[in-house]
């Protein structure tokens, strides 16, 4: 079952998104996760949103992902930013059915497309994002301020 998050899953999204964040070799600062779970919680337009995958009672799966307005387009855009199941659960399905939940919640919300990024060695995860979605040819470049 995929669901919104709620106040009562603080320990479990932290869990997950500690997970997730170790996998890219990062790590955020308490004031970022309290800020971050707020804001998930918030009903402010622009902030991000959540879902989480549960099996049984437990979650074993989250997806972080936001609206945003584009230049190229009269409808707004949907952003994927985070994605990550449990590694006892991959192989099931849970990477997939985040994504077509937020496929589906965007297109209630009018948006234009969703569109993320991943690192290049994530080779596991890209073979279903190639299943799924269409690989462009932009790069990312970062300026951090």
């Amino acid at each position: 079952m995929i669901r919104p998050i709620t106040h009562d899953d603080e320990a479990e999204w932290r869990r997950l998104w500690t997970g997730y964040l170790t996998f890219y070799n990062s790590s955020v600062g308490e004031d970022v996760y309290q800020t971050t779970f707020a804001r998930l919680l918030s009903d402010d337009p622009n902030a991000p949103r959540g879902r989480l995958a549960v099996v049984g009672d437990k979650p074993v799966g989250l997806v972080h992902y936001f609206y945003h307005p584009h230049a190229w387009k009269i409808a707004p855009v949907c952003y994927l930013q985070d994605l990550f199941a449990d590694p006892e659960v991959r192989g099931q399905g849970i990477g997939r059915k985040l994504i077509e939940t937020v496929y589906h919640l965007a297109e209630e919300h009018g948006a234009a497309n969703v569109y993320w990024t991943t690192q290049h060695f994530n080779e596991t995860a890209r073979q279903l994002y190639d299943r799924i979605a269409t690989l462009t040819p932009f790069i990312k470049y970062q300026h951090d301020l």
